[in-house]
């Protein structure tokens, strides 16, 4: 499972113009000033984080809303509701990307990181239904309603019942929303109009044939990974050291 990230490592400090292992010219450090020199490419990353911000902020919302609607509301049509709120999982990322396009084009909207975002939420928002939902149904719902015999509002039970308790799955739900994001190439090259990401100009690039300056974002990108990860599991024990002390 490692070999195929070992080797693209390696490929990152050979000085040969295509990303290679088997044939290597001497260890070198140029692909990462290559990169750092690589205008299109940082503006492709600024691209990706903007729009995924959108993205979380749009999909956590939505996903929010159709898990609460699933879960609270006891209905014959749930079975359908379920069906329509988890239909853009098996839609492709094409028909998405053409059909936003196509729609807000009409509207009055070109196509651009925004209608990108949006086309991107669509299929994201159904993810962090499932989630939400997940957790949802094992909450005590009894809680809220002692907090409204209490006095408390609809609202400020909310906050201060439902939000704890959903607060692993929000912050979650954004890391798979920010990686579906950064990673999706199908639905944003087709409704991206003339802007680009990190992901469609790596592609972009891929019918000229790539250089090792790739494997140097994949690096950095793990890098990143670790960092966050580790970050999150030390924040995750001392939540619990901290509820196990009260």
């Amino acid at each position: 499972m490692f070999l195929p990230l070992l080797i693209m490592v390696a490929a990152a400090f050979n000085d040969f113009d295509q990303p290679s292992v088997t044939v290597w010219n001497g260890f070198t450090l140029k692909w990462f000033h290559v990169l750092a020199t690589d205008s299109r490419m940082w503006v492709g990353l600024m691209n990706s984080l903007f729009i995924a911000m959108i993205v979380i902020a749009v999909a956590l919302p939505l996903g929010l809303a159709g898990a609460f609607l699933l879960t609270r509301m006891e209905s014959r049509f749930n079975g359908l509701l379920y069906g329509i709120m988890v239909s853009p999982l098996l839609t492709p990322g094409i028909i998405l990307g053409i059909s936003t396009l196509i729609f807000w084009r009409k509207l009055g909207l070109p196509g651009g990181l925004i209608t990108a975002a949006i086309a991107q939420a669509t299929f994201i928002s159904s993810y962090a239904m499932l989630m939400f939902m997940a957790r949802l149904q094992r909450h005590d719902r009894s809680l809220e309603e002692a907090a409204m015999d209490l006095g408390a509002t609809h609202a400020r039970a909310f906050r201060r019942i439902t939000v704890p308790f959903l607060r692993p799955t929000i912050f979650t739900a954004a890391v798979i929303a920010f990686l579906q994001s950064i990673d999706n190439y199908n639905t944003t090259i087709f409704s991206i109009g003339g802007d680009y990401t990190l992901v469609t100009e790596i592609g972009s690039r891929m019918r000229f044939g790539l250089s090792p300056e790739i494997n140097v974002i994949g690096i950095l990108f793990m890098i990143a990974t670790v960092i966050f990860a580790t970050i999150y599991v030390w924040v995750r024990m001392r939540e619990k050291n901290r509820a196990q002390a009260f």
